[in-house]
């Protein structure tokens, strides 16, 4: 993934490199002695309120599926696990890729009801018959 290029969401949908905002900052965990002096910790921001790429119909989708990640209409991705910045930097566009496409993806199908099978009901009265002997066992008939 190259790291001034569009983000491909889906076949309608590319999130132009302009739209993206990246900050920077110093990063806690691996690193030595260059972890106190190289900003590596990257966010990676995207407004998905007012994107102008975001097709409409699209967006209400988006908003709805993101609305406990949004933060004044904008998601915000962090990567810091790598030594480097550009580790970090791809590692933020993977990321707001696979959110912004679990967010596009259109609604599953709605379940249809269906009967228990009658292997499946016999199994289970089979099941519950044992059950009630067993605790039928453990009353005890002190006499």
């Amino acid at each position: 993934m190259d790291l001034d290029e569009d983000l491909e969401v889906t076949r309608r949908w590319r999130v132009p490199a302009r739209e993206l905002a990246e900050r920077f900052s110093r990063a806690s965990g691996p690193g030595g002695q260059g972890v106190n002096t190289t900003d590596s910790r990257v966010e990676l921001t995207y407004d998905v309120e007012r994107a102008a790429s975001l097709p409409d119909d699209l967006r209400e989708r988006v908003l709805e599926r993101l609305a406990t990640r949004l933060v004044g209409g904008a998601v915000v991705v962090v990567a810091s696990e790598h030594r480097s910045q550009r580790d970090n930097r791809r590692a933020a566009r993977e990321r707001l890729l696979a959110l912004l496409r679990d967010a596009a993806a259109p609604p599953s199908a709605p379940r249809r009801a269906t009967k228990p099978t009658r292997g499946s009901q016999r199994r289970r009265l089979a099941a519950k018959t044992r059950r009630s002997e067993v605790k039928r066992g453990r009353q005890g008939r002190w006499d």
